[in-house]
């Protein structure tokens, strides 16, 4: 697929992979439109993207708020044109282990990394559908492969996102629509920022961009990366709960040093 001429709106805009993907979706010839809640980031990145010849427009919106985000992508695509990509990017982590539960962090990352999705496809849907042509992504995680102790929450919606492009993708094969699901491992962003744990393999979030462009050129079904901890998650699988149960054990005892 060209991205030249084409549009795409891209939500969670204003910070890590969402950011560093519109500068490289404009750098390659799209019209993009960026969302986020917070508008002095956006407009910096409005800024950005203008001063090296692309063309963007922003719009402030909660991807929690269904009306709100609605309102936000019809706005764009009457400044842009009819919106050819979709990128449900938006997404927060909180820690949710079983003591304490926090509940509200689960309701929190269920409104955001799954309902977000969900909120942020039907804003494009039925006019892809009536257009017989355009292309949905979901910027999921590697943690939707295996529940990880401490990260129930953060986990269950990610692998709610996956089962849910997947169903979408088998119900569109033959409507003009396709469906990504991305799937990266640990990338240096705002959200990764005071991890103490290890993150193996860490990419910076332009790196990301880069390859997430290259899988979205050639409308991947998933795209896992890097593919280095996409097989080690794969063994996690497999793995005895004793096994990871010890290793959270040693990451939770590991407090930071002045």
């Amino acid at each position: 697929m060209s991205f030249a001429g084409k549009t795409a709106v891209i939500t969670g805009a204003s910070s890590g992979i969402g950011r560093e993907l519109a500068k490289e979706l404009a750098r390659r010839g799209m019209t993009v439109g960026v969302i986020a809640r917070r508008s002095e980031l956006l407009q910096e990145l409005v800024a950005d993207i203008r001063a090296a010849g692309g063309t963007v427009e922003a719009a402030v919106a909660d991807v929690t708020d269904r009306a709100g985000l609605r309102a936000a992508v019809e706005g764009l695509a009457e400044k842009l044109g009819p919106v050819d990509l979709m990128v449900a990017n938006a997404g927060i982590g909180e820690p949710t282990g079983a003591d304490p539960m926090n509940v509200p962090g689960v309701e929190r990352m269920t409104q955001v990394n799954f309902l977000g999705v969900v909120y942020a496809f039907e804003s494009v849907l039925p006019a892809m559908l009536e257009r017989k042509t355009g292309h949905l992504v979901a910027v999921s995680s590697m943690a939707s492969y295996k529940g990880l102790p401490g990260a129930a929450g953060y986990c269950a919606t990610k692998a709610a996102v996956n089962s849910y492009c997947e169903s979408l993708r088998i119900e569109l094969g033959n409507r003009g629509v396709a469906v990504t699901c991305v799937c990266p491992g640990f990338i240096r962003t705002p959200m990764t920022a005071d991890q103490t744990h290890l993150m193996p393999f860490l990419m910076n979030a332009d790196r990301a961009a880069r390859k997430i462009a290259d899988a979205l050129r050639r409308r991947v079904k998933v795209y896992n990366f890097p593919w280095r901890l996409y097989r080690l998650m794969r063994l996690t699988y497999w793995l005895p709960d004793f096994v990871l149960r010890r290793r959270a054990m040693r990451i939770n005892d590991q407090t930071p040093r002045d």
